[in-house]
């Protein structure tokens, strides 16, 4: 997927609202307002969070087990996983379910930030809260690509370009981006031997002719 920080005309670079998060697969193409509103608070809630990281990581979880690992009680949990279902940015394992036991696995999603123009004021603050939480997390990433980096034929990579394209030019790279993503990317279920989880980030602006040369690709 790709990430982004849109800001409204005139907001503060401190006022950056939320990259653009995802939302669950086969929901209908354009969320309303308040369901925006709704995702971006979930996405943005530290012990749902730490919950859809788990379910990603490990492919399937109960109460007990996100209690257990999270330093929660499994009440809370529970509470939590029945709000991120209600969204369908999980759904129940149906064949390791019964009685009061009930087994979660997270959902593929996809979703686009509007125009922060078009948003109405309690969905603008809530995907800048998200934002703001977003780019404390890529940040680590980023610093911590960094710190690993072994050479071009170690696990982290970093790379760093600048160049000239028209705005149609840019889409057609964005899909090429997400192609390539498809194309060597693996779901969980089929990862080969000695595949490991990546975490990647993409972002593209103009350049504002005050942020240096970037027209090498490097470190």
């Amino acid at each position: 997927m790709t990430d982004g920080t849109p800001h409204r005309a005139g907001a503060s670079e401190s006022a950056a609202p939320a990259e653009k998060p995802a939302a669950p697969s086969g929901t209908p193409a354009e969320l309303t307002s308040l369901e925006r509103t709704a995702l971006y608070k979930s996405l943005g809630n530290p012990l749902r969070r730490r919950i859809l990281d788990y379910l990603g990581r490990h492919g399937e979880a109960n109460s007990t087990v996100l209690a257990r690992e999270l330093g929660e009680s499994s009440g809370t949990t529970s509470y939590h996983l029945r709000k991120l279902a209600e969204q369908k940015l999980i759904e129940e394992i149906p064949e390791k379910s019964g009685g009061r036991e009930r087994w979660w696995r997270s959902l593929p999603f996809n979703h686009t930030t509007p125009d922060p123009e078009t948003m109405a004021p309690e969905e603008y603050a809530a995907a800048e809260q998200l934002a703001l939480l977003k780019i404390e997390l890529d940040t680590r990433l980023f610093r911590r690509a960094h710190r690993e980096y072994r050479g071009p034929d170690g696990w982290a990579q970093v790379r760093r370009a600048g160049t000239w394209m028209t705005k149609d030019e840019l889409h057609a790279f964005v899909r090429g981006y997400q192609e390539l993503l498809d194309r060597y990317g693996h779901p969980d279920e089929t990862a080969p031997d000695g595949a490991r989880r990546v975490n990647l980030r993409f972002y593209a602006a103009p350049d504002t002719g005050d942020e240096g040369n970037g027209a090498l690709a490097s470190r």
